[in-house]
């Protein structure tokens, strides 16, 4: 099993800020300075750098600050030529049938650089304004529906299926897609678990620390032995990687000067009212402090502070941060899916540092490391006068 790099694309916007300007009150981020706007230029720059440095896929995020992850990332395909996308979406608010379709056209489109990242939903209001009104655990439920449909529909025959919230005659894809896409998948609660060992190829936590990312690889692994199933494992982090691990440090403690009293109690008030079990997970690493925020060596929650979703980074040298990773994937986590702020540099600060010593550590599938490294070396002839 190697290591398999994600990078993500900031389609809410982007910026040299942990602060997110929409979702907080209307004062928030006025005055930040170095925002910049989704645009396709600027998220191009960053599909390419991601191509360029190695990166397999980059995730696209869903909800309403967000640009449509299915249409921006089409576009982006225009721009790329190996670059997959892994395109967050959220079952419900489209029929299962139309979702196995638009996959299959999507592959077909781009040559086979779909993936999946399936997005139940933890905030009833961000769901209530999308005219969802199902509570937490039925929306689970829900998904689980959803899910059994996509698959049935892509074996390209009429598939039926009658539950408690899809009723479907002759449901088809004329064409299944080739590949069908891996669905990535995640979920901390009671309700998630017995989803992903049904459906999940990939099941992603947010970053915790390993002793406590182990305890769920162990949990969702023994569920998928019941199903019949083996699952493998991505973990969702930000990265903050420098040439020393001082530099690393002043990076991160330069976006927390930027943050004020005010804008985090706004943050966590907000965030504190999230159904989601992960999002409960990652306020509880922090407690809302600014006081010991490296929970573990290298693992620094301050993102977590004004930030839902994922709220940790791995702060340090490249090599701290290898070393980090390697941790990571001693315990059986295959897919890492990265960020940091802005995300075009942080994207050149970990490919040009980091992706090099997890080559260096035979980490990497050998097409990566070959673009990592820059494939052989060429000979140089010294010519006198």
């Amino acid at each position: 099993m190697t290591v398999r790099l994600h990078w993500f694309l900031p389609t809410g916007g982007d910026g040299r800020t942990l602060v997110d300007r929409h979702a907080y009150g209307s004062n928030i981020g006025r005055e930040t300075r170095g925002l910049r706007t989704p645009d396709i230029e600027y998220l191009a720059q960053i599909a390419k750098a991601a191509e360029q440095l190695g990166f397999e896929a980059v995730l696209t995020p869903t909800g309403t600050w967000c640009e449509d992850a299915w249409l921006t990332t089409v576009a982006l395909a225009q721009h790329t030529e190996r670059l997959k996308f892994l395109v967050a979406f959220r079952p419900g608010l489209l029929s299962p049938t139309l979702a196995a379709q638009m996959a299959a056209t999507y592959q077909r489109l781009t040559r086979g650089r779909l993936l999946l990242n399936v997005v139940t939903g933890g905030d009833s209001a961000e769901q209530r304004r999308f005219g969802d009104h199902l509570d937490h655990d039925r929306r689970y439920e829900r998904t689980d529906e959803f899910l059994s449909v996509v698959r049935g529909v892509w074996q390209g025959e009429p598939y039926d299926f009658h539950g408690a919230h899809y009723d479907v005659d002759g449901g088809l894809t004329s064409l299944p897609p080739d590949p069908v896409p891996e669905i990535f998948f995640g979920g901390s609660s009671q309700a998630a678990g017995p989803v992903a060992a049904r459906h999940a190829d990939v099941y992603l936590t947010w970053g915790e620390p390993p002793a406590q990312v182990k305890e769920k690889i162990d949990w969702i692994r023994s569920l998928a032995e019941r199903e019949g199933r083996t699952v493998r494992f991505g973990i969702r982090l930000h990265t903050i990687s420098r040439d020393s691990s001082a530099e690393a440090w002043s990076t991160a403690n330069r976006l927390l000067d930027d943050l004020d009293s005010d804008t985090i109690a706004a943050a966590q008030a907000a965030l504190g009212r999230s159904e989601s079990v992960g999002q409960r997970r990652m306020l509880e690493l922090h407690g809302g402090s600014r006081d010991q925020l490296e929970i573990y060596p290298n693992l620094w929650a301050g993102v977590g502070l004004v930030r839902g979703g994922a709220g940790t980074a791995l702060v340090g040298s490249h090599a701290e941060v290898a070393d980090r990773i390697e941790e990571y994937h001693a315990l059986g986590v295959e897919h890492f899916v990265l960020s940091g702020y802005p995300h075009l540099e942080e994207a050149y600060w970990f490919g040009e540092g980091v992706i090099p010593e997890l080559a260096a550590r035979g980490l990497l599938a050998p097409d990566t490391a070959s673009r990592a490294t820059g494939g052989p070396a060429p000979l140089l002839v010294a010519r006198g006068r």
